[in-house]
């Protein structure tokens, strides 16, 4: 059997991806004013251990226990600034500048290649805020490299939303949200190395679950966690899964009830926490000891 020929972009693309050139697509002018790729070389520091698995009371706009270049992931879903008991009233403006500030450190602490992922849902009617766009242009602002986005469908979750507008009128009606987005970010480089050899433990079932842009899975009950705002900790697991290796550091900046901390020591990884509620740490930490709880009690 001949040797495979590798395929190019034409005009009407092509169906193979096996050995395929897209130089001449990614050349064009639509992709000039993105932000590049850099040369860099790929740098490991290592974070003092009395850090790891920890959360921080404390604002994660200055994350000075984080050293430079050392995170693999970040897991997080920022506060939406709209009355909740843990959100100042600001405004667009003053709230994109939070964030920036936050996502300012997240780029300094993450390694190399490291991927940092938002989930974040968009809000309002009267008009629509489509928070995820500022986001993205903020995130390109500060010189992330998108990688893409992920819909999280949440169609399967209980408490669907009613709010029609009009009822069986043109007049005004509402559509109504069922998803949530997650936006998928890397630092300086495309791909990550791994000089130390570490695990992959994402299986092939996973791997092809995983890497469509469309993840279908319930929402998680506030009710239930005890915070207003909670993913389930299946949307951090998943990334988690999929952008790391085993034993490798992972920050939530925004760590609520602690879903992320668990994912990560669900899939063997360590975690990094910033809450600036106290009773909201406190409620992690708990969640925490929980999981730790039930884990030992199914070694038994």
């Amino acid at each position: 059997m001949g040797k495979r020929l590798g395929t190019k972009t034409s005009s009407f693309g092509s169906p193979g991806r096996i050995n395929h050139d897209s130089s001449i697509f990614y050349a064009r002018k639509l992709f000039q004013d993105l932000p590049k790729e850099e040369n860099v070389e790929y740098v490991e520091n290592k974070i003092p251990d009395e850090y790891l698995n920890k959360i921080f009371c404390k604002s994660s706009e200055k994350m000075e226990e984080i050293p430079d270049n050392s995170v693999h992931l970040v897991v997080t879903s920022p506060p939406y600034n709209v009355g909740k008991e843990y959100d100042d009233d600001l405004t667009l403006n003053e709230y994109r500048e939070f964030l920036k500030r936050v996502f300012s450190e997240v780029k300094r602490v993450l390694v190399p290649g490291g991927r940092l992922a938002i989930n974040i849902a968009n809000l309002g009617r009267k008009p629509y805020l489509p928070l995820h766009i500022y986001v993205i242009e903020d995130m390109l602002s500060l010189g992330f490299l998108m990688r893409g986005e992920i819909i999280w469908n949440k169609a399967g979750g209980g408490s669907p939303s009613t709010a029609w507008g009009s009822w069986l009128s043109p007049k005004n009606p509402t559509l109504r949200d069922q998803h949530e987005y997650i936006l998928v970010f890397s630092k300086s480089s495309l791909t990550r190395p791994n000089p130390f050899e570490r695990e992959s433990t994402i299986s092939r079932e996973e791997f092809l679950e995983f890497t469509k842009s469309v993840w279908t899975f319930p929402p998680e009950s506030a009710k239930k966690v005890g915070h207003p705002a909670p993913f389930p900790v299946e949307l951090p697991y998943r990334l988690i899964q999929l952008y790391t290796f085993k034993d490798e550091v992972v920050l939530d900046p925004f760590m609520g009830s602690g879903q992320t901390a668990i994912a990560a020591l669900m899939a063997n990884r360590k975690y990094i926490g910033y809450e600036i509620n106290k009773n909201y740490v406190k409620l992690a930490e708990r969640r925490i000891k929980e999981f730790y709880a039930s884990f030992q009690d199914k070694l038994l």
